[in-house]
């Protein structure tokens, strides 16, 4: 039997959990056709807003190097080093240029990719990375044949666009031989400029295929079996922190639903500090009055509060709301033992509220 799943066999989605472990591990997509097509970029950028002067520069300086070839004294050590030193200099003012372009896009590329960050797992020690079984498997396994394949085919693709782009490269640079060195690196500088912007063309449709296909294989990786997902819930739920939790969130959530439920009390039965009941009755609608909220100690208090804040009566009654607390649930009618003593409650709330009413026709 196989150690790993074949993918025919998941046929889940990854779970939140299977993906935050994948980015924690530093498991993450990644093109490596991105940072190829920055460089090209890099390149195009060089050669469209400072070759020309460069070339310009350079073709003036070996246009006098070359001319004046018997000025250049070298008869000491000191000489030939002084002329080294101008002639790498010259060399710098162009290719330094070139080296911070390809620089900061590489570094771009990939971090536009994946953010930075630290993973452990990355830099310990794995027998596998020294073992020439596994890597004879990299390389010669399905997926590094697959590279192989779009290494090949990369080359290809890029080479036949190229020799198209040099078609008639060869009698510009030989008529370029027969000009002015300034004129030549001009010449230069525009064959080199055809031959990056076919090449960037090209790794611009290569890389957009790559990253797509990145993208599709890690999630294509990451599916899951419905035994793992089985497995992973019971992992989850089987942790005693995460129970905790979640029957904390659920009592809080519940807590919060049942305050919520206080301002559209009837009444409210409460002794002095410790317990706290509210009640809602409506007469054409209830047939009996029905628990909206109940606690003890600090949420009985908050419950008073409430109450007060929203003019529902509160009756002292503690002998009634200490034996009521414990038989009584929420949103659930109260007990029949209790309705000869809620009515008469209910009953003066009412009667309350209808002298209130004639009170103000009067």
């Amino acid at each position: 039997m196989a150690d790993k799943p074949d993918k025919e066999s998941k046929t889940e989605e990854p779970t939140e959990k299977k993906v935050r472990d994948s980015v924690e591990k530093g498991q993450l997509p990644f093109s490596k056709e991105a940072p190829v097509l920055a460089s090209f970029l890099a390149i195009l950028t060089f050669v469209l807003f400072f070759a020309r002067d460069r070339a310009g520069q350079l073709g003036d300086f070996l246009s006098i190097f070359i001319e004046r070839a018997d000025g250049w004294s070298l008869a000491t050590q000191a000489d030939v080093i002084a002329l080294y030193r101008i002639v790498f200099m010259e060399i710098v003012k162009v290719v330094g240029i070139v080296m911070v372009l390809l620089m900061a896009a590489g570094l771009s590329a990939s971090v536009l990719q994946n953010m930075p960050r630290f993973v452990p797992e990355r830099i310990r020690p794995k027998a596998s990375r020294i073992s020439p079984v596994q890597g004879w498997s990299r390389l010669f396994g399905p997926r590094g044949l697959v590279e192989f394949a779009k290494s090949l085919g990369k080359l290809l693709v890029v080479g036949g666009f190229i020799a198209l782009a040099l078609r008639t490269a060869d009698a510009r640079l030989l008529a370029g031989m027969f000009t002015h060195p300034l004129a030549f690196t001009i010449t230069i500088r525009d064959i080199a400029l055809e031959i990056v912007v076919v090449v960037t063309a090209v790794m611009l449709i290569i890389a957009v295929a790559d990253i797509l296909w990145s993208r599709f294989n890690w999630w294509q990786d990451l599916r899951m079996t419905r035994q793992e997902v089985k497995d992973e819930l019971k992992q989850v739920e089987g942790d005693p922190m995460v129970k905790a939790r979640l029957r904390s969130m659920a009592r809080e959530r519940s807590r919060q639903r049942m305050i919520s439920s206080v301002p559209k009390a009837t009444l409210v039965i409460a002794n002095p500090t410790h317990f706290a009941i509210a009640m809602r009755y409506r007469r054409d609608e209830d047939a009996a009055p029905v628990v909206v909220a109940k606690g003890k100690d600090l949420v009985a208090l908050r419950i008073r509060d409430i109450a007060r804040e929203n003019n529902v009566p509160i009756f002292e009654e503690p002998t009634l709301a200490r034996s009521m607390y414990d038989q009584v649930s929420l949103d659930s009618m109260i007990p029949p033992q209790f309705y000869k003593a809620v009515a008469e409650l209910v009953r003066r709330v009412y009667g309350a509220g209808e002298e209130k009413t004639t009170a103000r026709v009067r």
